[in-house]
């Protein structure tokens, strides 16, 4: 099956043609930048040369639907509401890694990442690519959300108590910290060297454009609406996220008793690792794959637990997450490609 890569030269999309380039059901097909088109790829990432040496090329909806089976959109927010309906219309199906589909509400996407909002008609359409809990909705889906690489670790990591009762809701605090891929490839202030190189930051504090799709999935799970405190923070280091996850409980458990909650709820997921008691997982450790370990502490002196959500952002954050959810749509083992043991060290 040949798949389709809108934005191509961006750190999410070259994950992705690595990704596909050793999967056995799918090929690299057309690789869509509007801004270098024209150009050989591997003029623009050189460790590709001898792998994909192919012509970057203009969006065109007629030739993308006539050469491949499917599409990934890797662009800037704000682009592939344009793009989407063009070729679900030639009947070809899309998964969008930006966040032009993860929030059902118009409004709430404007508020929060100030681009005029995809179709009310296509928002309906979009299913939210979190396999773990949404895998039969994808199965059957034309259009996916690929979820983002800071929701995708924090919903991951509240999932197994966000509809049970031990946990106070309204204590949620989430303290999430990412390498400078997550920003993109462009150049900017944030991601100069000397910038981030031996500094931490905190950005976006109450107004980071994921808060509103976390609050939705987990409002979703519990029934009733959930708001959270979530403040970012960018690490010197190119790869990884880490959420620090703090929620109140509403009587004594033990670590051990929240672990077998954790454990019988991803039991049969096999991206998701609960690691055993006293065993916290560091970025390092999933690097490259499409894991997200997760590490739990029961304080029982404060009678909070502690939840630790590690990923890779550019695989279980983004393409892998997306390879994930095209073996779903297709109908194939969702591990396919996928069982890359991770790098270390």
């Amino acid at each position: 099956m040949k798949a389709a890569i809108i934005g191509g030269t961006g750190y999410g999309s070259v994950e992705l043609i690595r990704l596909i380039h050793k999967h056995p059901h799918l090929e690299v097909g057309t690789v869509v930048s509007n801004s270098q088109a024209g150009k050989n790829f591997s003029e623009t990432y050189p460790h590709l040369s001898g792998i994909i040496d192919q012509p970057l090329e203009k969006f065109d909806a007629d030739s993308i639907s006539n050469k491949n089976e499917i599409v990934f959109l890797a662009t800037p927010s704000g682009v592939s509401s344009n793009l989407v309906p063009q070729l679900l219309d030639k009947g070809i199906k899309c998964v969008d890694l930006s966040g032009d589909f993860r929030l059902r509400s118009a409004d709430e996407y404007e508020k929060w990442y100030k681009h005029s909002p995809a179709s009310e008609t296509y928002l309906n359409q979009a299913i939210y690519g979190l396999s773990e809990i949404y895998k039969e909705k994808i199965s059957n889906s034309t259009l996916i959300a690929n979820p983002g690489c800071y929701p995708t670790a924090s919903i991951l990591a509240l999932l197994p108590i966000i509809n049970t009762k031990i946990a106070d809701y309204e204590s949620i605090v989430i303290d999430a910290k990412s390498g400078v891929s997550g920003a993109g490839r462009g150049l900017s202030l944030t991601s100069h060297f000397a910038e981030i190189n031996e500094n931490l930051k905190a950005y976006k504090l109450g107004e980071h454009q994921h808060i509103p799709e976390i609050e939705q999935i987990l409002s979703d799970e519990n029934g009733s609406p959930i708001n959270i405190s979530f403040t970012t923070h960018l690490v010197p280091m190119n790869r990884g996220i880490m959420c620090s996850v703090y929620v109140k409980l509403n009587d004594s458990f033990s670590t051990e008793e929240v672990h077998q909650i954790y454990n019988e709820f991803y039991k049969n997921k096999p991206f998701v690792r609960v690691r055993p008691q006293g065993n916290i997982p560091s970025t390092k450790e999933v690097q490259g794959s499409n894991y997200c370990d997760i590490g739990l502490h029961v304080d029982k002196r404060t009678n909070r637990l502690t939840i630790i959500s590690v990923i890779d952002n550019l695989v279980k954050g983004a393409a892998g997450q997306a390879i994930q959810n095209v073996n779903i749509m297709n109908g194939w083992d969702e591990r396919t490609g996928l069982t890359d043991i991770p790098l270390y060290p």
